[in-house]
């Protein structure tokens, strides 16, 4: 019986082969994308599970709340006596505790002449396991001695090739000298530590900057990481409860008037919600990248969706051709349930192939979709679990695409008709305009999403930075023999002639590194102490990156004072500050004991300049001079002189002040672009989407116009005879799939603007969404609707009458 069912399907796909190639075609798109986007999906939930303890490790944050705002803050930059007041006092809570440094870029060598920038990560030795790191050589004591450090397979073969590393010597940051004693694994991509090249030992970086000792007592200091393993038999809920006054209760007493006065608590932040958890609301996780992957997920169901409704509109669309075949089964003893699975297998039949085509798809557009995705996603064909789930997949999709037209089909009345052909009735076409809109309103949703994103990303790159980034390079400065030597530096790099101006900072321009709080100036609000950027810059460093003065001067070295008696501040600051004439003002910085460390006069306000994210608004910002402005080296290119020319000799510049000093540089404008990628990428991914979506639809529109101008060609032969001319019959043809397209738009355009409306409340600088981009998006749905039923409608007019009304 089964097979006679599959015989009849594979008769009916051979002789409607243009109905089979938008089905199999439509079902098949449908299908590769669900499955992509599953397998984004996938390895989106799959982020940090490479870590055996990943459901009890975490990063131990501050928190607190503005008492004039009443808004949370708060960050995973701590203390640096936190780590051992949690050794001491709170050990009961974790099986591990670890200090760390921030995970960063830094230069390695091996002895030779050849570096690398690699990043790496200083923690102390227990991390190894806490993190459990696949160790191929060493184990997890590996970082027990001070100059140690456990390096990847990739980073191995890099340094030393097909050499044992073992008990290899390199050099970090031109610095710090270490041995190799393990090397581990290297991490898989999905990971927020899976560009991981080397760990190190917390000592050395700590004995290699003397800037931070003295600080293992200080309780203001927010610089270090403090990653914890919560033991087995508590919860994270628990854990917070525990250690909520952490800070009152272990802080010496002359801190805790800011403490109360901030409500500032400690909490630990799993790293389950590292990645898809980033956003905070109310000092809570509440966000981030799940949003993505719940929007895919919807998108990707949508876009099958799609592919079933052709399915089904085609299937009872040819109704009548199969009418007569229902009947005679159903005259001859066939049963409605036996009727039900014979179209039921013919569509799995249409499923499978289809699936076959998508995982052919699947295989050649990988590459494709992993570099428009930035995934190294890999197709799980040797997986048992992918099979079954495809099985699933089939299954769900089979019954999704053939209930309806299988009912529908097995439902007709014999005697009515073996009559003639079977009439339909007033509201026959009903459920097929119904699904026609559905696919339309999808579509153009996705498509409004598309722009909108795609517009506040322009918005985002358009929007004014307070600086000039043409020509603009950065150089971070961590050795400090170059330090010491930077004016000499700055001389050598000037005397180029490739350079326009040259300058130093503490901090680059596309990252804050350093807040502070605890400031006064006149007329200040008591209950106002939140955190200023502070940056510490060179006499050049506003004619380096090129930023507006807009009240007052700029650093100048006619003035001496300005080194130690001047400040400038952004406009941000000027209105967080409540004040009208900043110039001349006197701003403080005391510390916590109220003692003051030092007093400055404003002398000039600078234009915002845009350093996090270019969708917030611009942190209120100090910029003064002080001991600590070489960090990083601006250079401005002149304008005069290319990029391929300047870069060469800046580096042979570099290497007669310091030979041992790599030449590691940055354009500005490629780093702020980095800033972009996430929005970008999702805007990509959903016009593809969007794309393939309107492509399905009129995939279906394209078969169902075919199909109409096939059911109606004895009439449009009698109309044509009667006088009617084609292009009456083009817009008799193609009236009804307009209006459906318009009812589609209708519906689509206020769900459209009420989803990207609340999607847009998620960034505080946004861009509207403009009547036209509804109107254009309208306009192109219903060209494109016109363009697919146009060739069949237009072949259908042209048709000799008297052939058209010879036809059966």
């Amino acid at each position: 019986m089964l097979k006679s069912y599959f015989k009849i399907g594979w008769r009916n796909l051979r002789g409607n082969k243009v109905y089979s190639v938008i089905n199999i075609g439509g079902l098949a798109i449908g299908m590769t994308v669900a499955m992509f986007i599953g397998l984004w999906i996938s390895d989106e939930l799959s982020f940090n599970k490479y870590h055996t303890n990943y459901d009890r490790i975490a990063i131990v944050r501050h928190g607190g709340i503005d008492p004039q705002s009443g808004e949370y803050f708060g960050g995973p930059a701590m203390q640096f006596p936190v780590g051992a007041t949690l050794k001491n006092n709170y050990s009961h809570l974790f099986e591990t505790i670890v200090q760390a440094w921030w995970p960063g870029d830094y230069m390695i060598s091996n002895g030779g002449d050849k570096k690398f920038s690699k990043k790496g990560i200083f923690l102390e030795g227990t991390g190894l396991e806490m993190f459990t790191f696949k160790m191929v050589k060493g184990s997890y004591n590996s970082l027990d001695r001070h100059n140690s450090v456990v390096i990847s397979e990739s980073m191995a073969m890099t340094l030393f090739g097909d050499e044992d590393p073992m008990n290899k010597a390199i050099r970090i940051d031109n610095r710090m000298d270490a041995e190799v004693t393990g090397v581990f694994e290297d991490i898989p991509r999905n990971n927020m530590l899976g560009d991981l090249q080397f760990v190190a030992p917390w000592s050395l970086f700590y004995a290699n900057n003397t800037w931070l000792h003295g600080l293992d007592t200080d309780w203001g200091s927010h610089m270090t990481n403090v990653y914890v393993l919560i033991k087995e038999n508590t919860t994270t809920d628990a854990v917070n409860d525990a250690m909520h006054n952490l800070f009152r209760v272990n802080a010496p007493a002359d801190f805790h008037a800011g403490i109360d006065k901030y409500k500032t608590y400690a909490e630990i932040y799993p790293m389950s919600l590292w990645y898809l958890f980033s956003e905070f609301e109310n000092g809570k996780p509440v966000g981030g990248r799940i949003t993505f992957v719940w929007l895919f997920g919807i998108v990707g169901a949508f876009v099958l969706l799609l592919a079933c409704i052709n399915f089904v509109n085609l299937s009872t669309a040819r109704s009548e051709k199969r009418a007569r075949e229902v009947g005679v089964r159903k005259a001859v003893g066939s049963a409605k349930q036996q009727l039900v699975a014979q179209f039921l297998s013919e569509s799995f039949m249409v499923v499978v192939i289809a699936f076959g085509v998508s995982l052919i798809l699947l295989a050649l557009l990988q590459p494709a979709f992993n570099e428009l995705a930035d995934k190294k996603i890999s197709l799980p064909f040797t997986s048992p679990l992918f099979w079954a789930i495809a099985g699933g997949f089939i299954l769900f999709t089979g019954l999704l695409a053939g209930m309806y037209p299988a009912f529908y089909l097995s439902s007709f009345q014999p005697a009515r008709v073996l009559k003639g052909a079977l009439r339909l009735g007033r509201f026959g076409t009903l459920p097929r305009k119904v699904l026609v809109v559905v696919q339309f309103t999808v579509s153009v949703i996705l498509v409004i999403g598309t722009l909108v994103v795609y517009n506040q990303v322009q918005y985002a790159h358009d929007r004014p930075v307070g600086y000039s980034r043409d020509g603009l390079i950065f150089m971070p400065i961590p050795d400090p023999a170059m330090r010491l030597r930077i004016n000499t530096l700055r001389n050598e790099l000037l005397a180029t002639g490739v350079l326009a101006s040259v300058a130093t900072s503490s901090t680059p321009l596309t990252e804050t590194w350093s807040t502070t709080s605890g400031y006064l100036w006149e007329g200040k609000d008591p209950n106002l102490d939140g955190e200023f950027a502070n940056v510490n810059v060179t006499y050049e460093f506003g004619e380096a990156i090129g930023w507006k003065v807009v009240a007052g001067r700029d650093f100048s070295r006619d003035f001496a004072s300005d080194s130690t008696e001047s400040i400038i501040v952004n406009e941000a600051a000027v209105r967080y500050m409540g004040l009208k004439d900043p110039i001349g003002q006197k701003f403080t910085d005391i510390d916590g004991e109220g003692n003051v460390k030092w007093s400055r006069t404003i002398i000039g306000v600078v234009k915002d300049i845009v350093v996090a994210s270019p969708y917030e608004p611009v942190m209120q910002s100090i910029y003064y001079m002080g001991d600590n402005s070489v960090n990083v080296l601006h250079a401005r290119i002149d304008p005069s002189v290319s990029a391929a020319i300047a870069l060469p000799k800046i580096k042979e510049a570099f290497a007669k002040v310091n030979p041992g000093a790599e030449f590691d540089y940055r354009f500005v404008d490629e780093v702020f672009a980095t800033k972009f990628s996430q929005e970008e990428r999702i805007g990509m991914l959903t016009a593809v989407f969007s794309v393939l979506a309107i492509f399905i639809s009129c995939l279906g529109l394209l078969g169902l116009a075919s199909f109409v101008a096939e059911q109606r060609t004895k009439e449009i032969g009698i109309r044509k005879i009667m006088g009617a001319s084609i292009s009456n019959l083009w817009r008799m043809l193609s009236k009804d799939f307009v209006v459906l397209v318009i009812i589609a738009c209708c519906i689509a355009t206020p769900v459209g603007y009420l989803l990207m409306t609340q999607w847009l409340k998620g960034f505080e600088y946004r861009t509207d969404i403009s009547w036209w981009i509804v109107l254009s998006i309208c306009a192109a749905a219903v060209a494109i609707t016109l363009l697919t039923v146009s060739y069949q409608s237009i072949k259908a007019a042209m048709m000799n009458p008297v052939k058209s009304l010879r036809t059966e």
